[in-house]
């Protein structure tokens, strides 16, 4: 079973890494960059956050330069997405926000995992996983010159922030590794697409004059 598991969370780590190098590939589209540009904003947004948490918690290597599987996927969406973002037919506007939050959903578990597996605290793990979630888009935000998302009003950063805590908490109660991920997953997931589905967002600070 467990090798299973190691599997499947392995392919869905490149499908969220494909969804949020997409991602770049239409910030870099808006903002008319050249090709290097696109690669760029691409590879940040997919692995930036990966990146980020690795170096903290001193991992042995960090993961792409263990795998270089991850570059080639981020390098064939850079070039294929140019030429899907400009399909006259595009798919359905839900597909890619759904896509994205259980890419998020992904990130933020292996991160919050391999947090624990370093030896780390259930609170930093938390935080690793957020890192791992939203690093790479506010890393692309800055880049094009954007306030980053995950400092706006959206629930983003948040839904990660839940899934981290129901997984280290399901794992502190005994739940076994498995339905910890699951619950994890399911908690980042479903308060994303709640969010996107009835716009809810977080109030704003705001100081009148």
């Amino acid at each position: 079973m467990q090798p299973l598991v190691e599997s499947v969370f392995y392919w869905s780590d490149l499908f969220g890494t494909t969804v949020f190098a997409f991602s770049g590939v239409l910030v870099a589209g808006r903002l008319r960059m050249d090709g290097f540009g696109v690669i760029v904003l691409a590879a940040v947004t997919a692995i930036g956050g990966g990146t980020i948490r690795d170096l903290i918690i001193k991992a042995d290597t960090v993961f792409w330069t263990a795998d270089t599987l991850y570059l080639w996927v981020i390098l064939a969406t850079a070039l294929l997405g140019q030429y899907i973002a400009k399909l006259p037919r595009r798919l359905p506007w839900y597909i890619l926000p759904l896509a994205d939050a259980f890419g998020l959903a992904t990130f933020t578990i292996i991160g919050t995992e391999k947090a624990l597996n370093h030896g780390t605290s259930g609170m930093v793990a938390v935080v690793m996983g957020v890192i791992t979630g939203v690093a790479g888009g506010m890393i692309r935000d800055v880049l094009a010159r954007e306030v980053p998302m995950v400092l706006q009003r959206e629930i983003y950063a948040t839904a990660c922030i839940l899934g981290g805590i129901l997984y280290t908490c399901s794992l502190e109660i005994g739940i076994t590794p498995l339905l910890a991920t699951l619950f994890g997953m399911l908690g980042t997931f479903t308060l994303r697409v709640a969010a996107i589905r009835w716009h809810l967002s977080l109030p704003a600070f705001s100081l009148n004059r």
